[in-house]
């Protein structure tokens, strides 16, 4: 019997161990999750909330969100490709506009964020592990949870944010069809002044 009890105490321990590991978070994860949780912190901060110094709050935003997504690549995956037409000034242009743009809209969705912890509900990894989607839900003040799932790509062994989907909606795709339609007819530097027309807009929503 003692001998039983001791291999069953070792496979529950090996088996503790490895579902510790199962449950590590991969570099993917931990850099996301670092970004979310600077973002989190801001919005709730009060200076958030003030007129005041609200436009301070969304410039360390901005900065958070610069330091993982990948806007160049937001913007290649949106227009598609159209995209080798651009210039690099214009493909320059367009990528800051597109980030102008992307950056207010998340904050946006995420803004009645209620304080409470982010949940990560787990990952889907590519075959190659190069690319991969890391789905959470964000918990607001009026009870609603919003799932934002965040898809990756590892870039020089940095890894990058190219896609949000927010309530099961690309970002990326929410946009290519109305950009697409946009180029059938006009330049890309029409877009590119369209797409800041539209940042002014989205900004303002909250001031």
């Amino acid at each position: 019997m003692r001998k039983i009890l001791s291999r069953l105490a070792a496979t529950v321990f090996c088996f503790c161990l490895l579902a510790g590991a199962a449950q590590a978070a991969s570099p993917a994860h931990q850099a996301l999750e670092r970004v979310i949780t600077n973002v989190l912190n801001l919005i709730k901060d009060p200076a958030y909330a003030n007129p005041a110094t609200r436009a301070a709050q969304r410039a360390k935003i901005e900065k958070e969100a610069r330091a993982i997504f990948d806007f160049g690549e937001f913007s290649q995956r949106t227009v598609g490709a159209r995209w080798r037409t651009f210039t690099p000034t214009q493909q320059r242009d367009f990528s800051e506009a597109f980030a102008n743009l992307l950056i207010p809209t998340y904050v946006n969705k995420i803004d009645g964020y209620n304080g409470e912890q982010v949940l990560y509900l787990g990952e889907v990894s590519s075959s190659d592990g190069s690319k991969v989607e890391i789905r959470t839900e964000v918990a607001l003040k009026d009870g609603r949870k919003i799932p934002v799932f965040y898809r990756m790509l590892n870039k020089g062994g940095k890894w990058w944010v190219y896609d949000v989907l927010v309530e099961n909606l690309s970002l990326v795709k929410n946009y290519r069809t109305q950009f697409q339609d946009i180029l059938t007819t006009g330049t890309p530097d029409q877009l590119i002044e369209r797409i800041n027309a539209k940042a002014r807009e989205v900004r303002a929503q909250k001031g």
